[in-house]
């Protein structure tokens, strides 16, 4: 037998022993009458945070990728000059590209896209409204069972909500031709809480050939009790966009004055997206301390996209245009049991769930275009990717002073790739298999006079694209191994000002680094990162608020010492929060990224910026015989800094060359931009 499948027998026996003592107290007649308690849930690393609803609504809106930057050490930049696409995402030294290496999930349901047109474990966010966000949970590290494919610098988890206590109308608008419109209800609220929620959003950006983005979101979703023991809830989700992208443009052009900050060399590009998606959750708790859960979605995605990197270096006539194309429907789902009782007499609590994930992606395809107008095809394949993730999560508190979680997570993938063009250059196909097993330890010390103490292990991994996985000898799962150590402490009282500090490692077996000439990524070899960061989160006093960190990170090649290109090393974020009397509420934030090395070998690096933005919300003074308004304003890049976005270092060719440049290749940042609005709570 298996190590895994000893320990899963294991397991079963332990719940079992659980559950039986769990039994004999209510068989003695103790009953305990429900109630309700508001604090924050335990936290297994000095890492973990939770952000709640009342700071998401406090960030600009239109880019829901915006409140990461709470999350200390993760910046996300527009990636193709012009919102639509995929952010890019720093954390923890990674450049994770569109989500390589940070796991996303809509409540229980993965978000990044395997194997996908343009990069793997493509993330694009734009699909979510804010509004119907209730928090977010983040986690660091590889060191949570309950998490696996591409959960290797951390993990976000966005948590809608079941119900409003308001509906809201909300109309807004600003710069750029820029505005937003929100309808968000809940028409009932008792036996069935309903939540439905409509957006429209649209802006021409900063660009001198207008973005044109337009996007729209719908969102429902419906919560119930089956039995007073269960609940059931079914949430669906639609998501369409289309834009123009001014797309990364050459440094040496703007320096001497050929091509404006805010132009582009190929005003062809952008891309169309469309989303669906459906997710149904179910809990059931015993009269044991039991809880049976069970979660299955469904996801049908559609990427057309249209991107220009190196501009004319391999065509002097038509340009170097690619198209990529991604359709697929994405499936799965996560079962599972917990039990909670004592072992011994130590409280204990252990969890056993299986996940299962499928993608079935007919049509995937890389070719040349020109102004959109396909020219050529380089690969055309279908693919079938399935993963089968049992893992068992074990706590216990043997003393009031001393918590242990662990546990251990399996991984099993099968990859089929069919070529569908038998005249490209790249004709990848092959089937092929991996699996992992990661285990997973955490030590919890405390507290002691309102501080706490973390020592945390884990190996987890990110998977690789099918495509190179079957035709390269490459392992198809790259494995990381993390640990690290911090504190967190209250020094004022629970209610008061945290504290928090870290120092971690990680090394990861296979990098993906970006390639500009294909728009993509390719494996590289091991490396390794550490780092620390801290920060402090929480009320000062009275009516002011803070929520900082500064972070600090090494990135190699294991092998040679060589700087791994686009990795972070300076993060810093500091947002200052003061709720004024008579419903004002003002937020001043700084968000900054360090100089960071665009090459191996260090001799290009990319600028550090530095930008403020400000938030004003008031609920208005006028009495209406039902609900209130409110009025907002935000503005970015308060002081009108000249930054740059997402930054890269390669070789293009413009029309006037007579040979290819490598330079810089950077997505200005976006200039002072005010956008103000007005919402009715009701």
């Amino acid at each position: 037998m298996s190590l895994l499948g000893s320990v899963f027998l294991s397991s079963l026996l332990l719940l079992l022993i659980l559950s039986a003592e769990a039994h004999e107290v209510t068989e003695e007649g103790i009953e305990l009458s429900e109630v309700t308690i508001a604090a924050e849930p335990p936290v297994a690393a000095s890492s973990q945070q939770f952000i709640p609803d009342k700071e998401i609504l406090l960030q600009p809106q239109g880019r829901p990728a915006q409140v990461l930057r709470l999350i200390p050490g993760f910046i996300a930049v527009e990636h193709s000059g012009g919102a639509g696409k995929a952010d890019q995402y720093f954390l923890r030294g990674f450049d994770a590209d569109h989500g390589t290496d940070v796991a996303f999930f809509a409540d229980n349901m993965p978000i990044n896209l395997r194997t996908h047109g343009h990069g793997q474990g493509y993330t694009d966010l734009n699909f979510i409204i804010p509004e119907t966000i209730s928090g977010i949970d983040v986690v660091k590290g590889t060191y949570h069972a309950e998490f696996g494919d591409f959960d290797t610098a951390g993990a976000v988890r966005f948590i809608s909500r079941d119900v409003l206590e308001e509906n809201v109308v909300q109309g807004a608008g600003g710069q750029f031709d820029t505005q937003r419109y929100l309808l968000m209800m809940s028409p009932t609220r008792d036996k069935v809480k309903t939540l439905f929620a409509g957006e429209a959003y649209y802006t021409n950006g900063p660009f001198i050939d207008d973005n044109r983005y337009f996007r729209v979101n719908l969102f429902g979703k419906a919560t119930m009790n089956p039995t007073v023991r269960s609940e059931l809830s079914v949430t669906g989700s639609y998501h369409q966009a289309h834009w123009n992208a001014s797309g990364e443009i050459p440094l040496r052009a703007v320096t001497d004055g050929s091509l404006d900050r805010f132009g582009s060399v190929d005003p062809s590009e952008g891309g169309k997206t469309e989303r669906a998606t459906g997710r149904m959750e179910y809990h059931y708790d015993t009269t044991s301390g039991g809880k049976f859960f069970a979660d299955a979605y469904v996801m049908y995605y559609k990427l057309n996209l249209w991107t220009n990197f190196t501009f004319f270096l391999n065509d002097q006539v038509n340009g170097d245009g690619i198209q990529q194309e991604d359709r697929r429907v994405m499936s799965g789902g996560d079962l599972g049991y917990r039990q909670a009782g004592e072992l011994f007499g130590i409280r204990s609590a252990a969890t056993v769930g299986f996940q299962l994930r499928n993608d079935t992606i007919p049509d995937i395809r890389l070719g040349l275009q020109r102004k959109r107008n396909p020219t050529g095809t380089t690969a055309q394949s279908a693919v079938e990717e399935a993963s089968y993730s049992p893992y068992l999560k074990l706590e216990f508190q043997p003393t009031r002073w001393m918590r242990l979680a662990g546990g251990v997570r399996g991984d099993y993938f099968t990859f089929d790739v069919r070529n569908r063009c038998d005249t490209c250059p790249e004709q990848p196909a092959g089937r092929k298999n991996s699996g992992q097993v990661s285990p997973k330890a955490n030590l919890i010390l405390g507290p002691w006079a309102n501080t706490e103490f973390f020592v945390n292990y884990g190996v987890g991994f990110h998977s690789n694209d099918a495509r190179s996985t079957v035709v390269d000898a490459s392992s198809p799962l790259a494995r990381a191994q993390g640990a690290e150590i911090g504190i967190r402490s209250k020094p004022w009282g629970p209610d008061r000002l945290e504290l928090f500090a870290t120092l971690w490692a990680l090394d990861l077996k296979s990098e993906l680094v970006f390639v500009g000439d294909a728009g993509t990524t390719e494996a590289r070899g091991p490396t390794r990162r550490y780092g620390v960061e801290v920060g402090a989160r929480g009320q000062v006093w009275g009516p002011l608020y803070f929520n900082g960190s500064f972070t600090w990170t090494h990135s190699e090649f294991k092998d040679t010492g060589l700087a791994i290109p686009l990795a972070p090393e300076l993060t810093s974020y500091a947002g200052v929060l003061v709720r004024w009397p008579e419903g004002l509420f003002s937020q001043l934030q700084m968000t900054y990224l360090g100089v960071r090395p665009l090459t191996e070998d260090r001799s290009i690096k990319a600028p550090s910026w530095l930008v403020f933005d400000l938030t004003e919300r008031y609920r208005l003074p006028i009495k209406l015989s039902h609900g209130h308004f409110e009025a907002f304003l935000f503005v970015q890049n308060l002081f009108d800094t000249q930054w740059e976005q997402a930054t890269f270092a390669f070789t293009s060719r413009l029309p006037t060359e007579p040979a290819g440049v490598t330079d810089i290749h950077f997505v200005p940042g976006t200039p002072r931009f005010v956008m103000g609005g007005l919402a009715w709570y009701f």
